[in-house]
């Protein structure tokens, strides 16, 4: 199978993981992008917290026209699709999926995801595992940091060059090579011919 994945990032408007004000997301298919989406999103819980938007500029103005987690979470399923999600410090992300959907009474959608920062301690010797250091060991330098678009293309950077160090064919062979887990969220569906597990 191809290194096919979309790379996600959300920005908060506070501390809150259901607060978010800004998702992007890169959609790679055999390791290159092929698309790429951001848009503000309208947070209907608490304000904007002066040490976030300190960190990646969104203010409450800038958000007053934008659609809520509820009215935009199935443009961001349909872009995603059935993708692998790739994320740096992933467990923040899937984290904002998980709260703005139980803070709107909704589902949590499915998905399977990897994340970089624990894919670049298995991958590269480095003194951080910050974002931009990894991205610049990864060969992608020079981007806005925090911008949810740029840190997605980031990401999606790291992966395709960790794969390609890894001598890995797609994500599931990677997360093996790098001995690593795929997390999950939500209800992850069972693919058509796969066994399904049972319990005793």
């Amino acid at each position: 199978m191809p290194l096919d994945f979309t790379a996600i990032d959300f920005e908060t408007a506070n501390n809150s993981p259901a607060s978010a004000c800004s998702v992007g997301m890169v959609k790679v298919r055999d390791g290159r992008v092929v698309d790429e989406a951001q848009w503000l999103i309208r947070p209907t819980f608490g304000g904007f917290s002066m040490w976030n938007t300190r960190i990646h500029g969104i203010t409450e103005d800038d958000v007053i026209d934008a659609a809520t987690w509820a009215e935009q979470l199935d443009d961001l399923v349909s872009f995603a699709e059935n993708d692998h999600l790739v994320a740096h410090n992933a467990g923040f992300d899937m984290g904002v999926i998980r709260a703005a959907c139980d803070a709107h009474l909704l589902p949590t959608p499915g998905y399977n995801y990897l994340c970089t920062l624990q894919l670049a301690r298995k991958t590269y010797h480095l003194d951080s595992y910050r974002l931009p250091v990894v991205a610049m060991a990864a060969g992608f330098e020079d981007f806005s940091h925090h911008d949810a678009l740029e840190d997605a293309r980031a990401c999606a950077a790291i992966a395709v060059h960790a794969a390609r160090r890894h001598d890995a064919p797609d994500v599931t062979g990677l997360v093996d090579l790098a001995r690593l887990k795929l997390g999950t969220i939500g209800t992850v569906a069972t693919p058509l011919g796969a066994a399904v597990p049972t319990f005793v």
